[in-house]
């Protein structure tokens, strides 16, 4: 794609994360309530007003509102507006990433913005109450598969091989740690979203699905070291390590054949 094409793609990807986003931020709150994502409509925190279209608008309502209800003047938490932000970059980049090679990375973004997104919010859900709710899990199931499908039919290949193998790699490493400790050191929310994770990134390559899954331990152990030098976490605090399994999805893919390829260099096996 020429350059104006390709800027056109990410503003558009933007725009259209901006408004999932806020999407997101309900199923944050509502699915873990057991609430209807769909009805009643938004309200105020605070005084439970419904809140107004010109106050919906994604970011931009939050900052002329300066954070805080329109009736009430209650206080409407900065994490809104960030997830919203954070879900449009990531859709931006997801298309920056798919524009590098279009005809190989284009027939899987589909799947990777919907990944992405069910990640963010499942993210901030395991933050606020160390769960994945099957309700989100689940359903991602059929929609890899889906995806998958669609993408061997737009593209030229079917590694169907690579995304097995990447999907039992890291239900094997996600599962064995579960069950090792009992479910201590890993919750089966997250033996249940690995091979998603690891099925869509083995599509790309086993490479990519092998990075991925040691930069989720990577940076969940610096968080955790942080956390601890900071004192705001012990030996025996419960981090959730959904987050860090969908941010090492995420760095597999970006980066992750690049980083397997030095590697195997550096290893003279190449």
């Amino acid at each position: 794609m020429d350059g104006p094409t390709s800027v056109a793609v990410v503003v558009i990807l933007f725009g259209a994360g901006l408004i999932v986003g806020s999407f997101l931020n309900v199923v944050i709150y509502r699915v873990p309530l057991g609430l209807s994502i769909v009805r009643p409509g938004s309200a105020c925190p605070s005084c439970h007003t419904p809140i107004s279209a010109r106050d919906n608008i994604p970011v931009l309502s939050w900052l002329v509102l300066r954070g805080r209800c329109r009736h009430c003047g209650g206080r409407i938490s900065a994490r809104y507006p960030l997830v919203e932000l954070a879900t449009a970059a990531t859709w931006a980049v997801l298309g920056w990433w798919a524009l590098a090679d279009w005809a190989v990375r284009a027939p899987l973004l589909p799947l990777v913005i919907v990944l992405a997104s069910a990640g963010i919010a499942l993210s901030m859900i395991d933050i606020d109450h160390h769960r994945l709710p099957d309700v989100i899990v689940l359903p991602l199931y059929p929609v890899t598969v889906v995806g998958l499908v669609v993408a061997g039919l737009l593209g030229s290949s079917w590694p169907w091989a690579a995304a097995l193998e990447g999907a039992g790699v890291w239900l094997l490493l996600i599962g064995g740690l579960w069950l090792l400790s009992a479910g201590r050191g890993m919750g089966f929310g997250d033996v249940k979203v690995a091979p998603i994770l690891g099925a869509t990134l083995g599509w790309l390559s086993l490479g990519s699905s092998l990075v991925g899954l040691l930069a989720a331990f990577v940076l969940g152990g610096v968080v955790g070291l942080v956390l601890l030098l900071w004192r705001r976490a012990g030996r025996g605090t419960k981090i959730p390590f959904g987050p860090y399994l969908f941010l090492g999805a995420l760095v597999g893919l970006l980066v992750g054949q690049s980083v397997w390829d030095a590697y195997v260099g550096s290893m003279g096996l190449s």
